[in-house]
């Protein structure tokens, strides 16, 4: 072997050498990371009363026979808090919840090992800023079948049926809520006392939901208006802590 080629192996193999080095430091970084954080898990559980809600399935509102065949809707903008200082903040926080897909029902993040929290903060629905920026990939794309036109934006809640209590002729209900332009935007900030545990129960009380409407008068609702201003608002106010 010349003295060139011996020169050239030597520096081959540091090289090889540091590089090995660099990974291996780098794994143990990762390690490390991942043992010095909680991961928290966040489940939407959708109810009617107090008997989870499925679709398809025949429930009671006031004697009436009700039934759901969709429902759906976004949160975003995903804040975690220990006594109104936010300790953890979501990035690209959009999550669409689908009744249908128990795969949406959850999300994960993590969070510092031994971090105390009492406050999730989110919206129900969509921001101006993301609707101005038209449609989107993963949960923002207009094949989930939540985004109307670049002038209406996203549709923030859908719910979608059939009961007694309406009065066309296929006793049909469709509840489609967004709209993010004044006058009409729908976005809701939705904030719960939580304790700190590795496991977090949304409740999403449907029957809350569905008592807001008046099916026998307005049984659909396809555009923003100020009707979905307004619905958006109480629906808001149905989603609650389960601590059990």
């Amino acid at each position: 072997m010349t003295k060139y080629k011996f020169i050239q192996s030597i520096k081959q193999l540091l090289g090889k050498t540091y590089l090995a080095a660099v990974v291996f430091l780098c794994l143990q970084c990762i390690i490390l990371s991942s043992q010095n954080k909680n991961e928290i898990k966040v489940l939407f559980q959708p109810v009617f009363a107090s008997i989870p809600l499925t679709l398809d399935s025949t429930y009671l509102l006031d004697s009436k026979k009700i039934k759901f065949s969709t429902f759906k809707f976004y949160i975003s903008n995903i804040q975690i808090l220990n006594n109104e200082k936010i300790v953890f903040n979501e990035s690209n926080s959009f999550h669409l919840f689908d009744a249908s897909d128990i795969k949406s029902q959850s999300f994960t993040f993590q969070v510092p090992k031994g971090m105390s929290f009492t406050n999730l903060k989110f919206n129900f629905g969509i921001d101006s800023l993301t609707n101005l920026s038209g449609a989107m990939g993963g949960d923002l794309d207009p094949t989930k079948g939540m985004y109307w036109t670049w002038q209406s934006g996203y549709i923030n809640f859908k719910i979608e049926g059939t009961s007694d209590a309406c009065i066309n002729k296929r006793k049909e209900f469709q509840y489609h809520l967004g709209g993010y332009q004044f006058p009409f935007s729908a976005l809701q900030k939705i904030s719960l006392d939580i304790k700190s545990k590795n496991t977090l129960f949304i409740l999403v009380d449907v029957k809350k939901i569905v008592e807001t409407f008046n099916l026998s008068s307005l049984d659909h609702i396809m555009s923003p208006s100020a009707e979905a201003v307004r619905l958006s608002n109480l629906i808001s106010q149905c989603f609650s802590v389960n601590e059990k």
